[in-house]
């Protein structure tokens, strides 16, 4: 299965993975599973803002490109768990620098930026 962000010819990289995990929420729903498995409901509950329709279509893109693992038991009620693959469980050192370049930047430090 081709992932997504193959379907168009990225012009670099980073465009690549900007595709990837790009926009609102997906690093916010990654951040959530680096915690562990978690149900959809978990997961809504953890993300403020964020509507149903929103997080089902985030996690299916991310689960098309191999980010994230849906695991679906046959059960009455139905059950469905969500976890990182190890593709989504190497992006963990890639969050952690943007997170302490946040938190840096909150605390205005542009000065630990400068050339």
């Amino acid at each position: 299965m081709e992932s997504r962000a193959h379907s168009e010819k990225p012009t670099c990289a980073v465009e690549t993975a900007l595709k990837v995990i790009g926009g609102r929420w997906k690093v916010l729903i990654i951040r959530e599973l680096f915690q562990g498995v978690k149900r959809f409901g978990e997961l809504h509950r953890a993300m403020h803002g964020i509507t149903q329709k929103m997080l089902t279509q985030q996690l299916r893109e991310m689960e098309q490109d191999g980010i994230v693992h849906r695991q679906v038991y046959l059960q009455v009620p139905p059950k469905v768990e969500y976890s990182l693959t190890p593709l989504g469980e190497s992006l963990k050192p890639v969050l952690n620098s943007i997170h302490e370049w946040g938190i840096q930047y909150e605390e205005g430090k542009t000065d630990h930026f400068a050339e």
